[in-house]
């Protein structure tokens, strides 16, 4: 028998990677005889390198600038000529000194410095996850690291970061690395927010990165201005198109600029890890997050899982720290069953302080209920 053990993270308490580790432990010490594939997911935000590394990439460091200029070490994962380069290491909240916010003048150009080291390197597959952004620059740092440069009326570089943008009167892309356009770039993105507007960058995810509303609005105007420019530069207008305002801007950037195709992230990442050929033949699947809801069914991991190994006739069960869907919820998604660790525990506060220990025993009950066939002990 042959379980495919694929979940994305438990955030605040367990990576994917050790998801998989716990849920895998638990199962074999019910039933060791059975071949638990664990084969940990991500949804294209943060972690997704991480993913990438135990699907088989390998890391390869790099020493890049954080969100407001500071140096930072990060990795990106590799595989011939394939790069999963990830935002949130680089230029994220996460990265933020002493975690505090710079909603105007934070920048992506980091996220360019490692594309261009991912384009050194010879890649010419780069997929870039862009969950957690710390800024919202419209992607402009991360075009000045690929060689672009965004001018004021002196004819002098702008400052980085999203404010600066309203004092830009020119796009100049004639230095843009050359090696951009034998390459094929894929951003992961699951909004459909545009760059500007009530529902753009500014407005929607400006305040989870400390944007006051008189911040907002500067930003807004700002990204505006930008998209002009870019417009000009380019000659065609992405300010609009669906997912233009995902990680700031950064979308709009990669897709106006660099020809950038945007996909669902856990898409982009079943496809990278070719789920789909550890999936066939399969017995079970177990796939899981930490809250299973109705944003899960919208894109999220456990969704696109279940999705694929419905299509191959493989039964998909989860496990989760708290599940708000309703059984019929669950068996639409193609999962027949999730397994909670408040079931086990109801104090939320030890689910996430015990959570590895919890989800082996969790796992353990799991492996009783549906692999009775292999069960040895």
């Amino acid at each position: 028998m042959r379980v495919v053990v694929a979940p994305d993270k438990f955030k605040g308490s367990l990576t994917a990677v050790q998801v998989a580790e716990r849920v895998g432990a638990g199962l074999q010490a019910v039933a060791p005889e059975v071949d638990v594939v664990a084969l940990p997911v991500a949804d294209g935000g943060d972690g997704t390198v991480d993913v990438a590394l135990a699907a088989g990439f390998h890391a390869v460091p790099a020493t890049a600038s954080g969100p407001t200029g500071e140096p930072v070490q990060t990795r990106w994962a590799r595989r011939g000529d394939v790069a999963i380069v990830e935002l949130a290491a680089v230029c994220g909240l996460v990265r933020l000194p002493g975690g505090r916010p710079d909603p105007l003048g934070a920048s992506s150009i980091g996220l360019g410095e490692v594309v261009g080291g991912a384009l050194a390197a010879g890649c010419r597959q780069i997929v870039v996850a862009i969950g957690g952004s710390a800024g919202t620059d419209g992607g402009a740092g991360l075009l000045t690291a690929l060689g672009a440069v965004v001018r004021d009326a002196t004819g002098r570089p702008v400052p980085l970061g999203g404010a600066a943008l309203a004092g830009a009167t020119s796009l100049d892309l004639t230095g843009l690395d050359p090696r951009l356009a034998v390459t094929d770039l894929v951003v992961a993105c699951d909004v459909d927010n545009p760059l500007c507007g009530p529902r753009g960058a500014a407005a929607v995810y400006g305040p989870q990165k400390g944007a006051t509303p008189a911040d907002v609005a500067t930003l807004d105007a700002a990204l505006g201005h930008w998209a002009g420019l870019v417009a000009d530069a380019t000659g065609t207008d992405h300010r609009d198109d669906p997912g233009a305002g995902a990680a700031g801007g950064v979308a709009f950037a990669a897709r106006a600029v660099l020809g950038a195709a945007l996909r669902p992230g856990i898409d982009l990442v079943l496809d990278l890890l070719r789920f789909d050929e550890h999936v066939a033949g399969a017995d079970l699947v177990v796939t899981g997050e930490g809250a299973l809801d109705e944003q899960t069914l919208a894109g999220k991991a456990p969704a696109g899982v279940a999705a694929v190994a419905r299509a191959a006739g493989v039964p998909v069960v989860a496990v989760t720290g708290h599940s708000a869907l309703t059984a019929a919820r669950l068996r639409a998604a193609g999962i027949e069953q999730a397994y909670a660790l408040t079931d086990l525990e109801p104090d939320v506060a030890r689910c996430i302080a015990d959570a590895g220990p919890l989800l082996e025993e969790l796992a353990r009950g799991l492996a009783r209920d549906r692999l009775r066939g292999a069960v040895v002990t």
